[in-house]
């Protein structure tokens, strides 16, 4: 199991692997499964801007490729003055492996704010949503 200093030391290490030409908008993240496990993630951007991939489905992705399906918190470093939160497709990703999950968001200076995946993304689509009625 990582610490929340060596987790928060792997998310602000990935700032510098971000490959944005493009926005200059460095994200970097940390994941840890359920079982210690840790991934990292960086943004890498595209010239086509849809093609781009956030920093926390970098690490998710790694993740679940790797055979990991449960998400037990992520840590996510930038570069600017206010916290650093995943965007909306991040969010339903993450829900997806870590419905229970702690984010930790953090800023320029190393700051955290720490909420709850369910406090980001309240009504988030998982299994029960794909239930078949069968009267």
């Amino acid at each position: 199991m990582a610490t929340l200093e060596e987790l928060k030391a792997k998310a602000v290490a990935m700032l510098d692997m971000a490959y944005v030409p493009y926005s200059h908008f460095p994200v970097g993240a940390a994941l840890e499964c359920e079982d210690g496990a840790v991934f990292t993630g960086c943004n890498i951007e595209n010239s086509s801007y849809g093609l781009t991939n956030c920093a926390e489905r970098t690490a998710a992705f790694k993740a679940v490729s790797e055979g990991h399906r449960r998400f037990k918190r992520i840590v996510i470093a930038g570069r600017s003055d206010d916290y650093c939160y995943p965007c909306g497709a991040c969010r339903q990703v993450l829900y997806e492996f870590g419905p229970d999950m702690e984010v930790i968001c953090l800023n320029k200076d190393n700051e955290e704010k720490r909420l709850h995946i369910k406090e980001l993304l309240p009504y988030g689509f998982d299994q029960t949503w794909l239930a078949i009625d069968e009267k």
